[in-house]
Order: C-alpha cells, then structure tokens, then sequence
C-alpha cells in the first residue's frame, strides 16, 4: 500500500462519494484501490499491478485537487499528459490572520464569483477557493495565463488592471500562435514550391542516398553502363 495524501476532513465525504461511488471511480482511473482513512483523512492506494508511472506521479495531484475543492470528475482530467495542477496559499500573501485570508478569498471570488469566472473563460482553467488555499488545473497555455493573474490579486492589483493585463497576455499568446502556425505553413509551401521548380529533385536525392549505400565489393550491387 502507498500512501498518496491528505486531504481536509470535511472532504472526505466527497472523496468517497454515494455508496463509496467516487472512490471507486478515481481508484479505476488510477489503477488501484483508493484506501481511505476516515478519521485522519489520509489516502492511500493499494495498485492492481505494476502502475503506470505517469497516473502513479499524478494520483495524489487528483486527490489534492478534490480535496482542495475541484469536483472529483473534473479532477480526472489532471491524468491527461497536458493537463497539471498548481497551488497557491493565500497565507504566503497576508499572513495568518483569518480575517485577512477571508479577504482575499473574497478578491478572488468576485461579487456573484465574476472575477473567478473570468479568469476561468479567459485561461480555460479551472479554480476552486478552499480555505487558505488556491487549486487551479488547466494546461500550460492556461496556467501562464492564470498564474499572474491570480498573484495579481494576492498582492493587491485592482481587479481592472488584473483583466486588462490578462486580456492582453491572451491576445499576445494567440498572436504568438498565430504566427507559428503561419510560419510552419510558409515552410511547408517553400518545400513544395522548389520541389516543383527543380523537377526529378526528389528522384535525383533518392538515386543518390542509393549510391551512398552501395557496396564497392559487391558486383551485383554496382553497374558501370556496361551490357
């Protein structure tokens, strides 16, 4: 058995699921049994065979993340190769005063949760607020976009200046992506283009790798144009 992690007593329930329901499901796409202690709220897996070593690296990620407020079936996507989690303690910004970690938390929230949501539209990640803690899961891409954002508002930033600043590290990063995409098309056509310039280019490379592999000892293998 391997120990994987703890997560918050008060969401332990939901690790478990109806009728142990979740449980089942993480501990299927893991590829073992979840073992879950109810009273510590440590987890730990027993694995059915030799685990994969990339769901074995990224299991206690996925019982973090659910722990940590992200919905167990959201959770799952962290099993995917492009897809990691990242944490933030709001502590590390304000200290360990309460009041001031339910401040922040609210800074995050947005009234109705709408500075949350649009981070979440503008980065495709996903956010989930718990206690003092932060998780967001989303791809590279989304976390280089969320991650100034979020510290933005933990170390004071207005809110506007945080989205405009996001808005505009979205539109370089499609920029960014427009012009690769631009670039490898042009690279593609000049290929083409100088293949059909130079007729026989492709034949002529062939014949030539050919020879280089000839073998000078072997007659059969070297013709001098004679009948």
């Amino acid at each position: 058995m391997e120990h994987l992690c703890r997560v918050p007593k008060d969401r332990i329930a939901v690790l478990i699921g109806k009728s142990g329901e979740t449980r089942k499901m993480i501990g299927e796409a893991c590829g073992g049994e979840l073992v879950i202690d109810s009273q510590t709220g440590d987890v730990s897996i027993t694995w059915n065979d030799e685990p994969d070593p990339v769901r074995r690296m990224k299991a206690p990620d996925v019982i973090t993340a659910v722990g940590r407020g992200i919905a167990p079936s959201r959770a799952l996507q962290l099993f995917e190769d492009e897809v990691f989690l990242r944490m933030y303690d709001i502590r590390e910004w304000v200290g360990r005063q309460p009041n001031q970690t339910r401040r922040m938390r609210s800074r995050l929230i947005g009234t109705n949760g709408r500075i949350r949501t649009l981070i979440e539209e503008l980065t495709n990640c996903e956010i989930a607020i718990y206690g003092s803690t932060v998780a967001v899961i989303g791809d590279n891409e989304g976390l280089a976009l969320a991650t100034p954002a979020i510290e933005g508002i933990l170390g004071g930033s207005e809110h506007g200046t945080v989205l405009y600043g996001l808005e505009q590290d979205k539109k370089r990063q499609r920029l960014r992506s427009k012009n690769l995409d631009s670039f490898q098309d042009m690279t593609s056509d000049r290929s083409d283009s100088f293949e059909t310039m130079v007729p026989g280019l492709a034949e002529a490379r062939e014949r030539r790798m050919k020879e280089e592999h000839l073998d000078l000892e072997d007659d059969e293998s070297v013709s001098f144009g004679e009948e």
